[in-house]
């Protein structure tokens, strides 16, 4: 994949600007963290250059799947951690998941 961390990290802040992330009190820099992420998933990139088109599409559509899916429970922890209710749209997603169970 032919971009440069610097320019992935610029894309994250544009995504950024619609869905934004709170960095709450953490330690680090935002610009810091996106940089150091930015710079693993280039790395991540160039390590797929021999995979075929599919195969890298595949992987990194397994690794955003997996990223949102934490990211999802870390909320959910976060929310029933603090006694808080989780918002609709997830309501709904634990209500289509209680169905199947049953």
């Amino acid at each position: 994949m032919p971009i440069k961390p610097e320019d992935l990290a610029a894309l994250m802040r544009e995504v950024e600007l619609e869905d934004p992330i709170d960095f709450a009190d953490l330690p680090f820099a935002e610009d810091e963290l996106r940089e150091l992420v930015a710079s693993h998933l280039c790395e991540m990139a160039a390590a797929m250059e021999n995979f075929s088109t599919e195969d890298r599409l595949l992987t990194l559509l397994a690794v955003s799947a997996k990223l949102v899916l934490e990211n999802m429970v870390l909320h959910i922890q976060l929310l029933r951690r603090h006694g808080l209710p989780v918002g609709e749209d997830v309501e709904a997603l634990l209500a289509r998941l209680r169905k199947r169970d049953d």
